[in-house]
């Protein structure tokens, strides 16, 4: 197996870790806040983020090592928008971080952490565009693949 294809496998894996624990995130801030739902929500955010960052990473290596070189992508308008709308929703996505993470006093307490109903609505809104953003980032690899763009 070449280094290439270790790091596309690699950038795959980062990538479907990501969109399962968005997934993972959406159904469980649909539902009651439990103090089994907030713990679980803390840890899949957790591994969203590391998700994100090892995809960022390997991506950005490939870019510039493993592929067809950093020219051919930035000429590239459907890579500009796929990542573009990456750092769009990593900036995003730390709304829910930053709740998620004041929650650890009460979790680790066993307490339901207090959230007002006006926030939980936001922090649901921004995983639902969250998810939305991610159809997009997919239909801009798939255009990518295909040398639209």
């Amino acid at each position: 197996m070449t280094t290439s294809a270790i790091f596309a496998f690699l950038h795959h894996i980062s990538a479907f870790t990501l969109v399962a624990a968005l997934a993972i995130e959406f159904v469980l801030i649909r539902g009651e806040l439990t103090l089994a739902n907030a713990r679980l929500l803390q840890r899949t955010d957790i591994v969203f983020g590391i998700a994100a960052g090892v995809l960022l990473v390997v991506g950005l290596l490939r870019i510039f090592y493993f592929e067809k070189g950093a020219d051919y992508y930035f000429s590239s308008a459907t890579f500009i928008a796929k990542l573009s709308l990456f750092v769009i929703l990593g900036l995003l996505s730390i709304v829910p971080t930053i709740e998620f993470l004041s929650w650890r006093k009460a979790t680790a307490e066993g307490r339901v952490p207090t959230v007002a109903l006006a926030k939980l609505a936001s922090v649901r809104r921004i995983i639902h565009i969250e998810l939305a953003g991610v159809v997009v980032i997919i239909l801009c690899a798939a255009l990518m693949a295909r040398g639209i763009g």
